[in-house]
């Protein structure tokens, strides 16, 4: 019985030491997500150079991208405060897009107009039922708009 005794606190002395063993190792930390960085920052950044490489990557060669805080210059939107805005422009100016930020937060509201050699006469809502923003989705967002437009690639 002494024995039996013996080998069960042996038994458990190994459980211990296995039990230690992972909280020993220290869980390393995940860096932040890029989507958690303050906005300006994330759209300077991370957002605009993966835009202009997505949609130099479907074949635009002259894509002019531009951060601003500035008036929507849609119809209607006149004595609106002026909101952050990705700009965008090729073909010579010809085609124009901006992406609208009006809450500073990738998380929050967010619009699109695109033109063609013209003022934009429609703001849409843009990325309304996504329930993550990614830095991904955010950009396949533009391309996929712009790809409806006829715009990219051989459509």
């Amino acid at each position: 019985m002494a024995e039996e005794t013996n080998k069960n606190e042996a038994g458990d002395n190994s459980k211990a030491e296995k039990a230690k063993a992972p909280a020993a190792k220290a869980k390393k930390e995940k860096p932040p997500a890029l989507e958690d960085k303050p906005f300006e920052e994330f759209v300077r950044q991370h957002y605009v150079p993966a835009l202009q490489k997505a949609i130099a990557g479907e074949g635009v060669e002259d894509l002019q991208l531009d951060f601003a805080k500035q008036k929507i210059s849609v119809p209607g939107y006149e004595k609106a405060e002026e909101c952050w805005q990705v700009a965008g422009g090729f073909q010579n100016g010809l085609r124009h897009f901006n992406v609208y930020f009006p809450d500073e937060d990738i998380k929050g509201k967010k619009a699109f107009s695109c033109n063609e050699g013209k003022t934009p006469s429609t703001l849409e809502s843009f990325l309304i039922d996504e329930r993550r923003i990614t830095l991904d989705l955010m950009v396949f967002g533009v391309v996929q708009r712009l790809n409806g437009q006829k715009w990219l690639g051989r459509n």
